[in-house]
């Protein structure tokens, strides 16, 4: 090394590069300037007087990236501090330790930033949404002036150009990598319709179940007065007493009640009261559900013709009208005619449930139906609640008011959910197709629907016979074990009235819960899956009830079976509730209803047969192991897309 060289060219020299090459990872440029002690000339490999200026060499050193940076030329006078002194400031003017200072932001251009870099997968996020730019403005240095910019991976590339085809979706054009389907704007009209069914659904709901803690002593009131003798009745002065009766016998509730009695007989059911009272009950009950089982389908029907709103109004008419002649009743004849009246006038479910199912997208189907579930749960529990605290003289006062201003509220909030150009085109040929529901088989084959016009392919109506039959199989078990649960509390735990009604009042807290959660919650698609494991788990709940003997073991089984009761029944509405076209929702609906009404019709009286015949345990063993059936008949069943398909 020669004395004009410096400590700078003595470094380069020892790495094989000419002086002026910028190192590797250096913090600047190396630029023609003076070297660490000698002045402006001795920068220039140790020949004194040439200008540094001049010293730009043709060609970049080894070791140098081509292109990266450009040379600057050297201000005149570098290398020398403010007293004259050269090689003393090369950290003051940002040489770095090679001696050399580095380009001005003046002579090196627009400065680009580079942005930290992120994770892998997140570059590539972001580079197939067409981001660009990752800049961090806390965490950035300077890059090259002379417009490079990092290069894209192959799969990047690719994912660019993958999206630059797609529309522009998410949050905007280029926004997201995630395609999605375009929003569709539920109307007004549609997004006040869930909250009015569910409201008008629980004023109906509380204003029915008002009279269930009720019915055991009214029917015993009506016993009394039947067998009650006559009694002497004072009379004026100087008159003799008359024996008059205090009730008139009824001859309506005498018929009943032997019926009742030979029953009692033919399946071994004890002679207690009790009993008694609970079977003329669900005797009461059947008539009521069959009833509805016969009316239900013509509701449905003619709301298809005129519109929901029209018979909804109709519907509640009835149901008023019920509720004015049990107030005024005096005998069991008038009381039965109420029951009578509202029984062909509990429409007004089925046609919620047609409501909802007008609705355009299944999402809002499935909350529907899942709202409908939560107010029967909360009606079920707060009805025999008020029906309990309340007098007997004002609990059919209450109902009619709650029925009048369920009535009100449908006249003034309620929107027409069926358009007309929707409509089915004749009433009469509703009718004539909801006449053929009248036979238990062509209820299970939804023949009215099958006739109607535009009805479902072959693969959709076959669905729709299989989900009728899981409906109907599962109703008739379990609304005969619901039945046959009061006469088991009371023989083996010796419940009273009160604390039965503690019981019923812990499973409708249960299932009103459930469906305010879990149930609303499960998405279209998955009904089916979720309607299979509810299912299997009534067999452990009704084998818990059965065989338990214990307080926490009967808690335990109605714990399963409030949540499988939760979610069976909503779920199955909405899977139905997408078959048919819009005009014949009513009568799918409807024929759903009806196949329901049928079951709890049948249902209890086969239970109570078995229990008293066969014993508590045999029953719910037989009909735990009789839930694997619709079980079973669900695990078979395809989705509709895949049996489409397959067509």
């Amino acid at each position: 090394m020669t004395r004009g060289q410096g400590r700078g060219g003595a470094v380069h020299a020892r790495l094989g590069r000419p002086r002026g090459a910028r190192a590797r990872g250096c913090c600047g440029p190396r630029t023609g300037s003076a070297g660490p002690r000698g002045g402006a000339g001795r920068a220039a490999g140790g020949a004194r007087g040439v200008d540094a200026r001049s010293r730009v060499p043709a060609s970049p050193g080894p070791g140098r990236p081509r292109g990266l940076r450009a040379r600057a030329p050297a201000a005149p006078g570098a290398g020398r501090d403010r007293k004259g002194r050269g090689g003393r400031s090369r950290f003051r003017e940002g040489r770095g330790l090679l001696g050399a200072p580095r380009p001005s932001p003046s002579a090196l251009g627009p400065v680009r930033r580079r942005p930290a870099r992120p994770s892998l997968g997140l570059r590539r996020l972001r580079a197939a949404a067409g981001l660009g730019s990752w800049a961090r403005p806390s965490r950035t240095r300077p890059l090259a002036p002379l417009g490079w910019a990092p290069a894209l991976r192959p799969a990047d590339r690719r994912a660019r150009a993958r999206v630059a085809q797609r529309p522009a979706m998410g949050w905007g054009a280029g926004g997201s990598c995630t395609p999605r389907p375009p929003i569709r704007q539920q109307p007004a009209s549609e997004r006040r319709v869930v909250p009015v069914v569910f409201l008008s659904l629980l004023l109906d709901l509380l204003a029915f179940t008002l009279l269930l803690p009720l019915l055991p002593g009214l029917l015993e009131s009506h016993r009394r007065a039947h067998v009650s003798p006559p009694q002497p009745r004072p009379s004026g002065l100087g008159r003799a007493p008359q024996l008059t009766p205090l009730c008139p016998q009824d001859p309506l509730f005498g018929s009943w009640q032997r019926t009742v009695d030979r029953f009692a007989a033919a399946i071994g059911m004890p002679g207690e009261r009790r009993y008694g009272g609970v079977l003329f009950g669900g005797l009461v009950g059947s008539l009521f559900s069959f009833l509805q089982f016969l009316c239900a389908p013509l509701t449905g029907a003619a709301s298809d013709h005129l519109g929901r709103r029209p018979v909804m109004l109709l519907s509640l008419a009835g149901l008023a009208a019920s509720y004015a002649v049990w107030a005024t009743s005096k005998s069991f004849a008038a009381f039965l005619v109420s029951r009578v009246i509202g029984g062909v006038s509990k429409g007004n479910v089925s046609l919620c449930t047609a409501i909802v199912a007008d609705l355009g997208s299944p999402p809002a189907r499935s909350r529907g139906m899942a709202v409908i579930g939560a107010a029967f749960s909360l009606g079920f529990t707060l009805g025999p609640m008020l029906g309990t605290a309340l007098p007997a003289e004002t609990v059919p006062w209450l109902a009619l008011g709650l029925a009048l201003a369920d009535l009100l509220f449908v006249l003034c909030f309620l929107p027409e959910t069926l358009p007309s150009e929707k409509r089915a085109p004749s009433l009469t040929l509703g009718f004539r197709g909801a006449a053929d529901l009248l036979s238990p088989l062509a209820l299970l084959r939804f023949s009215a629907v099958a006739r109607g016009r535009d009805p479902p392919s072959g693969a959709g109506l076959g669905h729709l016979r299989h989900l009728g039959l899981v409906y109907f199989l599962y109703l008739f078990l379990f609304s005969g074990l619901e039945f046959t649960l009061s006469f088991l509390v009371h023989q083996r735990f010796q419940f009273s009235s009160l604390q039965q009604g503690k019981m019923f009042f812990f499973i409708g807290l249960t299932m009103a819960a459930i469906q305010g959660t879990y149930a609303r919650r499960i998405s279209p698609g998955q009904e089916t899956a979720a309607v299979r494991r509810a299912i299997l788990l009534l067999v452990p709940a009704f084998l818990l009830i059965g065989w338990g003997r214990s307080l926490p073991a009967l808690g335990l089984g109605l714990l399963l079976y409030s949540f499988a009761a939760a979610v069976v029944v909503p779920c199955l509405s909405s899977m139905v509730a997408s078959y048919g076209s819009p005009g014949q929702k009513g009568t799918v609906m409807g024929t759903l209803r009806s196949l329901g009404a049928l079951a709890r019709a049948v249902g209890p009286v086969a239970a109570a047969s078995a229990y008293w015949l066969a014993g508590a345990q045999a029953c719910f063993t037989v009909c735990s192991g009789l839930f694997l059936l619709p079980f079973l008949l669900l695990w078979n069943l395809r989705p509709p897309e895949r049996a489409c398909k397959a067509e």
